[in-house]
């Protein structure tokens, strides 16, 4: 699976935690981690780690990163930046 990460972000969070569960299972969705967002297009999915989350699609053979954000921004960037399906 290639992982396309598309904005810059200087932050400490965990890079780590973030290609491991984007990478080997993006779909997979759990109660904590990743969340499939019903209604939207865009983005399919969201990944939680600490206080950051991360929203990106998934094709066959890619997924591509739409935001690494806050969790105080989260609710703000999805109504400005979110596509309702």
């Amino acid at each position: 699976m290639r992982l396309s990460l598309h904005l810059k972000r200087s932050s400490s969070f965990n890079v780590y935690a973030m290609e491991t569960h984007l990478r080997h299972e993006p779909t997979k969705v759990s109660k904590s981690r990743i969340k499939g967002l019903r209604g939207m297009k865009r983005p399919q999915y969201r990944l939680r780690i600490d206080e950051i989350r991360v929203y990106y699609d998934v094709t066959e053979d890619t997924v591509e990163v739409l935001a690494i954000i806050d969790k105080s921004e989260a609710s703000s960037w999805l109504e400005g930046k979110g596509e309702r399906s």
